[in-house]
């Protein structure tokens, strides 16, 4: 456990040798799996070994899961972690600008790695508790090694599947020292060994192919914040140097003509889109990617981006992003007849963005995102008996439509069971509020901020102008 612990977490136990689910509604997003009206799912450590009716599993732990969808646990793909404790401070944030002057111009430069610690720890418990197994951690704010240090051992502590991608601050003092040789010496200290199965490593880079080269030379992905409008204009140059490839992922990819969809399908960047984030600060034309990128042939993941303005959970993500695409392809054909003609996903299809193509996108489908044998056992369980739910007239309808945080049941991650009944496993709940507390304390008074709970809007600070 990292010394910013404070015991606010334990660890996860172990996974029992063999767990069988036993009952369940199976929604494997496995194409040769299918779905389970009433289906078992067996585990054995880390591992799914088989999935179907009936199954016989002598002295495996049992779960009882009749009532309840199981399905594999949700994938944000895009997500700055280290904002934890800036929940709702800025909900009518209007432009990317008002975003950065909550985060970047501000607070940001006042962190300390103990801040990096319990916004990472914070964001990785509420993930959990929504549902979300894995996160791309997107961490723009690494000022030192230390910082760094305690972003990642956060996660670990947390027991959440993870990709840290590290990135240089916006603003405010940092140790350039660090920067690149942060990258190798992260790799070293927490995956070389194999010591930390749940951990990844990537960097978030912008344009800048010397920092690509170095990535590519440590076999590191590199995440870009991709605005089509704006950079669209060189992926030509990168797309013709070769500088594109299957390790780039980028965020966001709004207003992106087709002839850039067309680069990115050819060199296999993988993308993820923000339903929200992207309506919600205006970015650039304001409308999430997911029409774009299906018309040419790229799935890509679901992220929520951050918390500073609205809930953390993939739920409303999907609900978002069904609505929105609705009203996208209503739009396109009365504006643009049969030239786009509109790509809208189904329920089902909202699920599998954030399921299968999350994971597709962080580069771990081999791992997690669907519910197979030898697939790692990362999944959730949901109460569909709960009054909200019941009755379930359609599984992923009652998932993409209806269920929210408080019908997650169960959630497992490698096998470990790390959230059961309803509730996060193993947090201190006092101990976690007082560190969250004394972080806030800290930032705001470092920024010169003064807290306001009922400002229609979010004031920027000196330090942000």
């Amino acid at each position: 456990m990292s010394e910013y612990n404070r015991s606010i977490v334990q660890a996860p136990t172990a996974p029992a040798a063999r767990t069988l689910i036993r009952g369940a509604t199976v929604l494997s997003m496995d194409g040769d799996i299918g779905n389970l009206v009433r289906g078992d799912i067996l585990i054995e450590g880390s591992t799914i070994t088989a999935i179907g009716e009936n199954i016989e599993a002598g002295d495996a732990v049992v779960i009882e899961a009749s009532g309840m969808i199981a399905m594999p646990g949700m994938v944000d793909t895009h997500r700055h972690s280290w904002e934890g404790q800036l929940r709702r401070i800025n909900p009518n944030a209007e432009t990317l600008e008002d975003y950065c002057n909550a985060t970047h111009f501000s607070f940001a430069k006042y962190y300390r790695p103990a801040d990096m610690y319990i916004g990472n720890l914070l964001t990785a418990l509420g993930c959990i508790d929504a549902g979300i197994t894995t996160v791309v951690d997107n961490s723009h704010n690494s000022r030192t090694g230390a910082h760094s240090d305690a972003a990642v051992e956060a996660l670990l502590d947390a027991g959440i599947r993870s990709v840290h991608a590290s990135g240089a601050p916006v603003a405010g003092e940092w140790d350039k020292a660090h920067w690149p040789g942060n990258l190798e010496r992260l790799q070293e200290k927490y995956v070389k060994n194999g010591d930390n199965p749940l951990l990844s490593l990537a960097v978030m880079a912008q344009l800048e192919p010397g920092l690509w080269a170095e990535a590519r030379r440590l076999g590191l992905p590199i995440i870009t914040e991709f605005f089509g409008g704006d950079m669209a204009a060189e992926l030509e140059s990168l797309h013709r140097e070769g500088l594109l490839r299957s390790d780039n992922i980028f965020n966001h990819c709004t207003a992106l003509p087709d002839a850039g969809w067309k680069i990115l399908r050819e060199a296999g960047v993988r993308v993820n889109v923000c339903p929200r984030s992207d309506a919600h600060y205006g970015i650039e034309d304001g409308m999430f990617a997911m029409q774009s990128a299906q018309r040419h042939g790229i799935s890509p993941g679901l992220s929520v981006d951050n918390e500073t303005s609205y809930s953390g959970d993939m739920f409303m993500e999907m609900r978002v992003a069904f609505y929105l695409q609705r009203v996208m392809g209503m739009h396109q054909q009365r504006c643009c007849g049969e030239e786009h003609h509109p790509v809208t996903l189904p329920a089902h299809g909202l699920l599998k963005a954030a399921t299968l193509d999350g994971a597709t996108c962080a580069g771990l489908q081999d791992k997690v995102g669907s519910l197979a044998p030898g697939k790692q056992a990362d999944l959730i369980l949901i109460n569909a008996q709960d009054i909200n739910l019941y009755p379930s007239g359609n599984a992923f309808g009652t998932v993409v439509h209806a269920a929210e945080r408080s019908n997650v049941d169960t959630v497992m991650i490698g096998g470990r069971i790390v959230k059961r009944g309803g509730k996060v496993l193993g947090v201190d709940s006092e101990r976690l509020r007082a560190a969250i507390d004394e972080s806030r304390e800290h930032l705001f008074a470092a920024a010169g901020y003064q807290p306001d709970m009922f400002a229609e809007t979010f004031m920027p600070l000196e330090s942000a102008k």
